[in-house]
């Protein structure tokens, strides 16, 4: 039947190409890339000649930044017989005598789309990707299909078979009969980061041509997971609004020790079409004027907050409340983003509020101490699954996860028991240069930002468990790291001078008030005890006018 089926498809496509003599043809060589331009409404016809007799299969893949491309084994694009993508590839078995082929290229919605394309050969011991296929249209499937949100980005692709020469029957792909089938391929997924901020089409290009076949997967992507024939084929990670990253699969077959790839696929994890929350509107002006205030805010705290105790309790409020109802209302309400935003402030400045008047009234320090320190919890507690610890599989499970990230958040102020100025002062720098950081994303892309943004995710997404939330540190992000630390030791390091000689914490108003009120009651000798009231003393000075500005013969009224 397969080969029944490759006399068809080749007849088909001898067929196609009497009928696209007057189009546009590109001839390919051998694993060489080359840029290709479909006009609108035409047609392109790839073709590849003087295919070396031991390759026995060929895939082609076509890659473009944003606009969807048709490839179709037929003139006329068919089901099953075509796929369309920005990121498309086929794939092509041979016959004994074949020696050339050839695929049709569309645009699917009339307009004109130009990239990049490439032919690799495979041989007869290199497994078929998405020979095995039983989801998607194709017959074999060599493509990784994408999706994202805002929370994560899934990708997913067709079992693989083991390789077969020219004109033999497939093996089967439902039989388990140990290391002769397809059930001892293994699968490697590969990562590759796009330069940070870099959306252009040149960038891609440079991407695309650094991954496209095994070796140079292997040179220049990180490898994430390895998979065998029995798991799942189906991958989440976290999703990164306007980095680019391209996606591979590279399958192995121990047994002849060969390897075949997939088609890579690429997202920046928004749409370049939308002009609501596309590619290019990420830097919301809403979302710069609010990091923009915390990061000149955070800068104050970073370097005075102790010496100005009440404006550091504001801010750490502010920045306690905001976060809990952003969560809260993201997850409660579908309002509009700006509108999340705007009632997110109001409610933060609730908090501060709130925050500064518990202190004010009760005089509570270490109440307010003990708030401050689990917010230092929170941001190293964030970081610690920043880092490659977050993607172990033990904390795919939520409840592991929640467990060991509340443990660390909660034992950080428990050293603000014994140390509560110097662990107030650290978080102030610590805290107060991050809030800087943030500022800076708002305007330039940096991965720090997702410190406490993967947090919020897991927050919001009961689903963003299993997903990988590696993310790259490139030269901004080391940059960044730098001032960081640099902002950090620098507020720690002044507060703490500053700070040597003066009591721990400033007293409460309403304390000392309260405290001289008291004192004045009860000292009898104190000067201060015989003098009137304030409205008794305010009464006198009102009399002691009225008398200056009688008329003389005129006498006092009684009222006074």
């Amino acid at each position: 039947m397969p080969l029944k089926r490759g006399w068809f498809l080749l007849f088909l496509s001898w067929l196609g190409s009497l009928h696209a003599q007057d189009e546009n043809s590109v001839e390919f060589s051998l694993g060489m890339f080359q840029n290709v331009s479909v006009p609108v409404n035409g047609t392109v016809q790839a073709v590849v000649s003087r295919i070396p007799p031991d390759v026995s299969f060929i895939t082609l893949q076509f890659h473009t930044q944003h606009r969807n491309i048709t490839l179709s084994y037929t003139l006329v694009p068919v089901y099953g017989q075509s796929l369309t993508a920005v990121d498309a590839g086929l794939l092509s078995t041979l016959l004994p005598t074949q020696s050339t082929i050839s695929w049709f290229l569309q645009t699917p919605d009339g307009n004109s789309v130009t990239g990049i394309a490439v032919v690799l050969p495979y041989t007869s011991t290199d497994p078929v990707p998405g020979a095995c296929n039983q989801e998607f249209p194709l017959d074999i499937d060599p493509n990784i299909y994408l999706q994202y949100n805002l929370f994560e980005t899934t990708i997913s692709f067709a079992p693989a078979n083991i390789g077969y020469a020219r004109g033999e029957t497939p093996p089967a792909c439902d039989v388990d009969m140990g290391s002769s089938t397809r059930w001892r391929l293994v699968y490697e997924v590969y990562q590759y980061f796009l330069p940070e901020g870099d959306q252009s089409g040149q960038s891609l290009i440079s991407g695309m041509e650094r991954v496209a076949n095994v070796k140079s997967i292997q040179d220049n992507s990180r490898k994430v997971m390895l998979l065998s024939s029995h798991d799942r084929t189906q991958l989440s990670f976290n999703s990164l609004p306007g980095q680019g990253v391209v996606f591979s699969v590279v399958v192995r077959d121990p047994v002849f020790n060969t390897s075949a790839s997939y088609i890579p696929v690429h997202t920046y994890a928004c749409s370049f079409n939308s002009t609501l929350d596309g590619c290019n509107t990420l830097g919301r002006v809403s979302t710069k004027l609010f990091f923009t205030v915390t990061g000149v805010a955070g800068l104050f705290v970073c370097f005075l907050g102790h010496r100005f105790f009440k404006c550091e309790l504001f801010c750490m409020g502010f920045g306690f409340m905001a976060f809990f109802f952003f969560v809260l209302i993201t997850s409660t309400t579908a309002l509009e983003y700006d509108i999340r935003l705007a009632l997110t402030a109001v409610m933060g400045v609730v908090g501060g509020v709130v925050l500064v008047m518990s202190w004010w009234r009760s005089g509570s320090v270490m109440a307010c101490i003990l708030v401050v320190g689990l917010i230092l919890g929170f941001l190293i507690s964030s970081i610690a699954f920043f880092t490659p610890l977050g993607d172990l599989p033990i904390f795919h499970n939520d409840v592991v996860f929640w467990v060991v990230f509340t443990c660390i958040m909660v034992v950080v102020p428990l050293f603000f028991i014994r140390w509560p100025r110097e662990g107030n002062i650290i978080t102030c720098g610590v805290v107060g240069a991050y809030t800087v950081i943030l500022a800076i994303n708002a305007y330039t892309y940096t991965s720090l930002s997702y410190i406490t943004l993967d947090v919020l995710k897991r927050f919001l997404n009961h689903n963003f468990s299993r997903a990988f939330i590696s993310v790259p540190l490139q030269d901004i992000d080391f940059i960044l790291i730098t001032v960081w630390v640099v902002l950090g030791v620098s507020g720690i390091v002044v507060q703490l001078y500053r700070e040597r000689s003066r009591p721990f914490f400033p007293p409460s108003p309403y304390v000392m008030w309260k405290q001289e009120r008291e004192r004045r009651k009860t000292n009898v000798l104190d000067p201060s005890y015989h003098k009137p009231s304030l409205p008794a003393r305010i009464l006198a000075r009102v009399r002691q006018l009225t008398r200056r500005t009688e008329p003389a013969g005129e006498s006092t009224p009684l009222l006074l």
